[in-house]
Order: C-alpha cells, then structure tokens, then sequence
C-alpha cells in the first residue's frame, strides 16, 4: 500500500502537535501514551519486541535485570495504553507492537 493511502486510512488519535492546537481531551490521551513510554524499562521493552518481532514475558526479566513482577506490571501498561498487544500461547503471555497505535504517535509528531 502505498504511504499516501496509508496516511489516509491513518484514524489519529489527535491532531498532529504543529498543526493545531489539542484538545483537553486530545492532550489527555497523547499525555497517557507518552507516560506510558516515559520509563526506561518500558522503552527497552518495547525495543526488544520491535526488534525481534515479538517476545515472551518469559524472557523479559533476564533481558531487563528485573523481576517478573516488575516485568508485568511495565508491560501491563503499554498494553493499557495500545502500544502492545498481548497474546496467550500456553503459561506465556507473548507480546508483539501495536503498528497502528505507533504510527498514530508518530502521526501526532509531526
């Protein structure tokens, strides 16, 4: 698909910050989506999932130097806020990035 096309079909989820003022509620939820990503453990998470394509909790405690339940709760939060999307294979719960909500961020950017 072409990127033009694929812009259009883009359903934002607030004006892009250059263009326009936001919204309180726009704010708002850009707000949540950058507090999600403002701790480093998340953002190494999320780089170690777009890496590889997906990951397993399993090996994100080894990967970060933190606890499971540490692991669990940052990702618990990019999962709230659409960043990732969480699937259950078995005992694991597996991770993979939310393209459509980066590319939501990326689009407020710029």
């Amino acid at each position: 698909m072409a990127t033009s096309a694929a812009n259009e079909e883009l359903q934002l989820c607030c004006a892009p910050l250059l263009s326009s003022a936001l919204s309180d509620d726009e704010a708002s939820d850009l707000a949540d989506i950058f507090k999600a990503l403002a701790d480093p453990v998340r953002l190494k998470l999320v780089s170690i999932i777009a890496a590889a394509g997906e990951g397993c909790a399993c090996d994100f405690p080894a990967a970060t130097g933190k606890s499971q339940p540490t692991v669990s709760h940052h990702l618990k939060q990019l999962v709230a806020a659409g960043i990732l999307d969480r699937e259950q294979r078995g005992k694991w719960a597996w991770f993979t990035i939310n393209d459509d909500r980066l590319a939501q961020i990326r689009a407020a950017l710029t």
